[in-house]
């Protein structure tokens, strides 16, 4: 199954100034809108590959959502990620098949700032190694913007590679396995050079130009170190570092991490490096 990364979201205390510091970093920024029924606003930094980030903030607090409750207790950064099926209920019930638990999907929807409503299904996973999904009931155009707004001055293209701390490796491939089904491409788990982790990586939307490899990450001998290990320790399984590609050939970059609120950016020609996620 062809399941291409959607969007990676990205909890953020003030709205405005992460708007001011992610377009000081060369990103073109987009005003999302306003989810109807929930005190959430947002902005989006679309890219040429179609996935895009989103910067989530909240006008009042929310302590019945997840997103929430982890930008109290952790502070800003990555607190999840999407995947964009044909049919929400169609992947949900082939994953159940499966033997997967994934809950009933429900909708959402955003209201943008030019009055233009926009509607999708969702579907979330009761394991956070796994993204939820985001499928679209009004064109996803209006939801995800082209052309122009697709342009960075930093020269960022696409998320070439998503890095994503699960506890268990084996556990989380076959979970992922339950996800995309048969034909799915998964790389081969291996010990990582530092020895610190073992990883495996799959592709995300196929194999051909413009996939994200998503990277999974566990602790050897149950320890780790660095970025896995932080993101562990704190936030639990999931994502947390990225990969940006860029047209330009340039030395690979990080991005100033106050800057980005909390997320571990590199831009590269040839996307992040897997020891660097790891350090």
């Amino acid at each position: 199954m062809t399941l291409p990364l959607d969007h990676i979201v990205i909890a953020v205390q003030d709205l405005e100034r992460s708007i001011a510091d992610y377009t000081a970093l060369g990103f073109n920024v987009l005003r999302g809108g306003e989810h109807p029924g929930r005190s959430t606003h947002n902005a989006l930094v679309v890219f040429a590959d179609g996935a895009y980030f989103e910067l989530i903030a909240w006008r009042a607090p929310a302590p019945e959502e997840r997103w929430w409750q982890q930008l109290q207790r952790h502070g800003e950064g990555i607190v999840d990620f999407a995947l964009l099926p044909t049919e929400t209920g169609a992947v949900v019930a082939a994953a159940q098949a499966r033997g997967l638990d994934y809950e009933a999907p429900y909708e959402g929807g955003r209201l943008r700032p030019d009055g233009a409503q926009l509607r999708w299904r969702n579907a979330r996973a009761r394991s956070q190694d796994l993204p939820f999904l985001c499928g679209d009931l009004t064109p996803r155009a209006l939801r995800v913007p082209e052309g122009d707004a697709r342009v960075h001055a930093n020269g960022a293209t696409g998320v070439a590679r998503l890095h994503v701390a699960v506890h268990d490796l084996r556990a989380s491939l076959a979970r992922w396995r339950a996800l995309l089904g048969e034909g799915a491409d998964i790389g081969e788990a291996r010990l990582s050079a530092d020895g610190g982790a073992y990883r495996a990586s799959l592709k995300l939307g196929g194999s051909g130009p413009g996939a994200t490899e998503l990277v999974l990450s566990a602790p050897a001998q149950g320890v780790a170190t660095g970025a896995l290990g932080h993101r562990l320790a704190t936030r639990g399984e999931g994502p947390y570092a990225i990969g940006l590609d860029v047209r330009r050939t340039a030395p690979a970059r990080a991005l100033d991490e106050a800057a980005t609120h909390g997320v571990r950016i590199v831009l590269a020609q040839d996307s992040l490096p897997r020891e660097t996620a790891a350090a």
